[in-house]
C-alpha cells in the first residue's frame, strides 16, 4: 500500500450533507431495530421467512453504521483546525467533554453494562489520543494511524471470541475494566474489541474526506467507496484466507484471521451505504435544505438515543413500553408500532429547539457549567 502525502486542506469547507444523511439513517435504523427486536413474538422470528431474514440482515449492520459514522463526523470536524495547538483546539476540548457526557449517560441508562455509548466514548478518547500522537509525529498520514487501529481491534477479536465469559484475563481483578473488552453479554454488550474498530475505520474515512475535500463531490469518489464496499462484503473471506496462507507459508502457523471476515463484511456494507449517500448528495444535495428535518434528526443522535432508552426500555424511570409489548406483538402490530415510535422522535426533533427554549432556565446553567469545566467557550 502506498503512502500518499496530501496537502493540508483549508479550514473552510462546504458542508458534506451525506454525513448528516448517514447519521440520520443510522439513528432511524436503530430506533426501528430496537423496537422490532424487543416487541416481535418469538413465533414470528423465522429465518426462512424472507421478510424477517431481510430485516435481520439489515439489523446486522445498524451498529457498524452508527459507530463508523460517529468516528467519521468527529474526526472530520476535529480536523477543521488541525494546525492549532492541541490543547487550544476547540474540537479537542469539546471531544473530552463529549467523552465524559457519553460515559455519564451510558452508565446512567444502564449502570450494569458497557454499552454503545461507552464504546463511542472510548472511541472518541482514542481518536483524540491518536490525533495527539499524529501532532507529535507528522510524517505518517493520520488516516494510516486509524487504519492500523481498526485492523488491530478487528484482529484482536480472535483472542477474545472463544474466551469463557467469566474468565479473568487481566493480571489483576478489575471486572469493570475487563468489561470494556470482554465479559458476560449482559455486562459487555458492545465491548471495544471488536466494535470500536468501526469507529476507527470511520475516523480513517473522516481523515481521508478532509484531505480529499476537492474530489469528494466527484462521481468517481463515490464509486470508489461502493467498489471497496462491494469487495469487502463479497470477498473479505477470500482476501483474509489469502493472508492466512501467506502468513502460514512464512511462519509455519495459520492465524485464521479469516474468522473475522464477518466484521469486514459489515464494514463493506457501510462503505457501500456511504458511497450511495455521496451520490444522493451529488444529485439532490442542492434540493436538500441544510435545516431540513431529515438532516436535523442526524444532528441530534445523542438526544434521540437517551430518550429512546427511557421510553422503550424504561431506563432511569424503571418502566417503559417493553413492559407491555416485550415479545408480545405480531408482525402487523410491530410494523405499526415501529412506525409510530419513529414518528414520535421525528416530531420531537421538529420541535426540539422550542422545547429547549422552554427549558433554557435549566439547560443553559448546566451547559455553561460544563463548558467552563472543559474550557469550552
Amino acid at each position: 500500500m502506498s503512502v500518499l502525502k496530501v496537502k493540508e486542506a483549508p479550514v473552510n469547507k462546504k458542508r458534506l450533507k451525506f454525513i448528516d444523511m448517514a447519521r440520520s439513517v443510522a439513528i432511524l435504523l436503530m430506533l426501528e431495530g430496537h423496537f422490532v427486536d424487543d416487541s416481535l413474538m418469538d413465533a414470528f422470528r423465522d429465518h426462512d421467512n424472507v421478510i424477517f431474514s431481510t430485516w435481520y440482515w439489515i439489523r446486522g449492520f445498524t451498529a457498524p453504521v452508527f459507530l463508523t459514522v460517529t468516528g467519521l463526523i468527529f474526526t472530520y470536524l476535529l480536523l477543521q483546525k488541525r494546525d492549532e495547538p492541541y490543547f487550544s483546539n476547540l474540537r479537542v476540548k469539546k471531544g473530552f467533554k463529549r467523552v465524559v457526557e457519553l460515559f455519564f449517560w451510558g452508565y446512567m441508562l444502564q449502570w450494569y453494562s458497557f454499552h454503545v455509548l461507552e464504546c463511542i466514548a472510548v472511541g472518541i478518547f482514542s481518536i483524540l489520543i491518536i490525533f495527539l500522537i499524529y501532532k507529535l509525529i507528522k510524517f505518517i498520514p493520520l488516516w494510516i494511524y486509524f487504519l492500523i487501529a481498526g485492523i488491530t481491534l478487528f484482529t484482536t477479536y480472535l483472542y477474545f471470541q472463544n474466551m469463557p465469559q467469566d474468565k479473568q484475563w487481566l493480571p489483576f481483578d478489575i471486572s469493570f475494566l475487563e468489561s470494556f473488552f470482554h465479559g458476560p453479554k449482559n455486562k459487555a454488550i458492545f465491548p471495544i474489541v471488536p466494535w470500536m474498530g468501526y469507529t476507527m475505520f470511520g475516523a480513517m474515512i473522516g481523515a481521508l474526506l478532509h484531505s480529499a475535500h476537492k474530489i469528494v463531490a466527484k462521481y468517481y469518489f463515490a464509486a470508489i467507496f461502493i467498489v471497496v464496499g462491494f469487495v469487502l462484503y463479497h470477498h473479505a473471506y477470500q482476501l483474509l484466507e489469502m493472508i492466512d496462507s501467506i502468513w502460514e507459508a512464512i511462519s509455519g502457523r495459520n492465524p485464521k484471521i479469516v474468522r473475522v471476515n464477518w466484521l469486514y463484511n459489515r464494514l463493506g456494507m457501510v462503505f457501500m451505504e456511504l458511497g450511495a449517500l455521496m451520490l444522493i448528495d451529488k444529485l439532490l444535495g442542492k434540493k436538500i435544505n441544510d435545516n431540513s428535518l431529515f438532516l436535523k434528526v442526524g444532528q441530534n443522535t445523542l438526544t434521540i438515543y437517551i430518550l429512546h432508552m427511557i421510553l422503550l426500555y424504561g431506563s432511569i424511570l424503571g418502566f417503559g413500553l417493553n413492559k407491555y409489548c416485550h415479545k408480545n406483538l405480531d408482525p402487523i402490530q410491530v410494523t405499526i408500532g415501529a412506525a409510530l415510535f419513529i414518528l414520535f422522535f421525528v416530531i420531537l426533533i421538529k420541535y426540539l429547539d422550542l422545547i429547549k427554549a422552554k427549558l433554557s432556565f435549566i439547560l443553559v446553567p448546566i451547559s455553561k457549567f460544563f463548558n467552563r469545566l472543559f474550557g469550552v467557550k
